[in-house]
Order: structure tokens, then C-alpha cells, then sequence
């Protein structure tokens, strides 16, 4: 079993390496909301390099892709003497937060029909901006200019587009009303559902192994549960930050992101803790070892324990 385990992570850190380009930045930012997010924060770089090499980075991208993350405003960096160490800034804070309760929490709550619409000013810059910021948290933009979201508050919007001075002007407001023909057409309008239904099949496909690997007891070596937790975490936050959550109603039957969503969930219920023992091991801030982790983080997808 522990076999299987091994190879089925190995396998994931081959397919993610023969990625072109490769883009280490998502993957740390994958690892940071995933891992270090619940426990401070804060982690040496040269803990980082080390988390990173067996997911296949190596020491000059980690840097390079560190660099610019702080660059961006994710992330603010502090030395004590020839150590350095990388922290959540407070605006970087905000956006892993609502990304964090859009990938960890539960789908299918009550829907009260309100949707959130962000008007952005004219100009091919706002839009680009807002595309960028937005897209990722799963709006749509029905027609250009405009992007609506079902179940993300009004209020949110705010954390998701930080400081942009592009989007200063936007107006941000809520709406309800209309049949339930023209909510179905707003969404095909706003996404394309058919090629979100595509990625998560492809995630079903590389993941469905994995479980079965597991078995039906959590049987994994702490390295190989930290990589296959980060990568099924990587691929699911890919394709899941990108789907709006429609409400059951606006959703074709049968549908496959509800497949996606309990295989992660199985799968990372079953190696979370013992991927936080291989952190406890190798992770270190300047200030010493990593903290436990907080509360919220027991409580991801509805409770790890139960």
C-alpha cells in the first residue's frame, strides 16, 4: 500500500513537470494558501526551497517566482542576518482568505436567488483588470463590462480587487427578479460550462487513482501525503476558483463538479494530517517552528474529522 502511495504522488510530480511553461508561482501560491496560510503565515525561504524541491522546483525558480509574488503585493519578506522569510502581506491576507472559503467550503447551500453585479468603467485596461481579478473568483462577464456572480456577496468584491486603481470607479451592486429563462440564459452568457464540465472530468480521470491507491485506510508517508495534497489541491483550485457555484437549478443534471468535489474531499481527508506532520518536520519561520494549525483549518470541507 505504502508502495502505491509513493508511486501515485511520483506520478503527479512527473505529469506536473513535463507542464510547458512551467509556472512554479501558481504552485506556491497553491502550497502557501494550502499549507502555510492556517499555520501563521510566515515561512523561511530556505524552508520554502525545501518544501518546493520534491514538488519539482528547484531553488532558482522558487526565488524568482518568491520575488515577484512580493512584487505583485501577495507577499512581504524580512531578514535576520543571512536568513530571509516570506509572510502573507495584509492584502495578499485578504484575497487567500475568500479564496480559501470558495475552495475548502461546502456547495449546495440555500440559494436566495440574489446575484452580485460589478459594473466597470469603459476601457479596454478596467475590463482586462477586472477580468484578471474577477475571473479567477468566478465571475462572468454576460456582456462586456459587466460581471455577475451568484452566491459571492457584494461585499467581497472589494478583497478581490485590492487596490486596482483600474477599477476604482466600479460600481458594485446586488440584483434579484427575472424568470428562470432568462437566469439560464445569463448563464451560458457568462460562462462557458461546458469547458469547466471538461476540466473537472480531467481531474475525476488523474485523481480517481490516487484514491484508490489510498485504499480504505490512510496509509501514506508523510512526504508523499504533502505532495499529493498540494497537487490535488493545485488542480482542484484551478478549475474550482473559476466556477461560479451556480445553484443546482441553473446547473445542468448529472453534474460532474459535484463528482470533483467529494473525490477531493475523500482524498484529503485522508492524508491532510499526516501531510501536516511532513510541515511540522521541515518548515521553520525565523522565529522557530511553524504554529498549529488554526481552528478554520479542521473545519475545511465541512469538518476534517468527520
Amino acid at each position: 500500500m505504502v508502495e502505491r502511495v509513493s508511486s501515485a504522488a511520483a506520478q503527479l510530480v512527473s505529469r506536473y513537470r513535463r507542464q510547458r511553461p512551467l509556472r512554479g508561482g501558481s504552485l506556491l501560491v497553491t502550497l502557501f494558501g494550502d499549507a502555510i496560510a492556517p499555520r501563521g503565515g510566515r515561512i523561511t525561504l530556505g524552508s520554502l526551497i525545501g518544501l518546493a524541491a520534491p514538488l519539482g522546483l528547484n531553488e532558482r525558480l522558487v526565488r524568482t517566482s518568491m520575488a515577484r509574488l512580493a512584487d505583485d503585493g501577495w507577499l512581504e519578506s524580512r531578514r535576520l542576518g543571512r536568513l530571509s522569510e516570506y509572510a502573507l502581506s495584509r492584502e495578499g491576507r485578504e484575497r487567500f482568505d475568500a479564496a480559501t472559503q470558495q475552495i475548502y467550503g461546502v456547495p449546495g447551500q440555500p440559494w436566495p436567488g440574489t446575484w452580485t453585479l460589478v459594473m466597470v468603467p469603459n476601457g479596454r485596461h478596467a475590463r482586462e483588470a477586472a477580468r484578471e481579478m474577477l475571473g479567477w473568483a468566478g465571475f462572468g462577464e454576460p456582456t462586456p463590462g459587466v460581471f455577475v456572480h451568484p452566491t459571492l456577496p457584494p461585499g467581497e468584491v472589494p478583497r478581490l480587487v485590492g487596490h486596482a486603481a483600474e477599477l476604482r470607479d466600479a460600481i458594485v451592486l446586488s440584483a434579484t427578479g427575472g424568470s428562470a429563462e432568462s437566469q439560464r440564459l445569463l448563464v451560458t452568457q457568462g460562462w462557458d460550462l461546458g469547458e469547466i464540465a471538461a476540466r473537472y472530468r480531467r481531474f475525476v480521470a488523474q485523481f480517481r487513482p490516487v484514491l484508490a491507491a489510498l485504499g480504505e485506510h490512510e496509509r501514506a508517508a508523510p512526504l508523499p501525503a504533502f505532495i499529493i495534497r498540494t497537487f490535488l489541491i493545485h488542480e482542484y483550485r484551478r478549475i474550482h476558483l473559476r466556477d461560479p457555484l451556480l445553484p443546482a437549478a441553473l446547473l445542468p443534471a448529472d453534474w460532474v463538479g459535484t463528482d470533483a468535489y467529494r473525490l477531493c474531499v475523500a482524498i484529503y481527508s485522508r492524508i491532510a494530517s499526516t501531510a501536516e506532520a511532513h510541515l511540522s518536520e521541515s518548515a521553520t519561520t525565523l522565529d522557530g517552528p511553524l504554529p498549529p494549525a488554526d481552528a478554520a483549518w479542521a473545519q475545511r470541507f465541512g469538518g476534517l474529522g468527520r
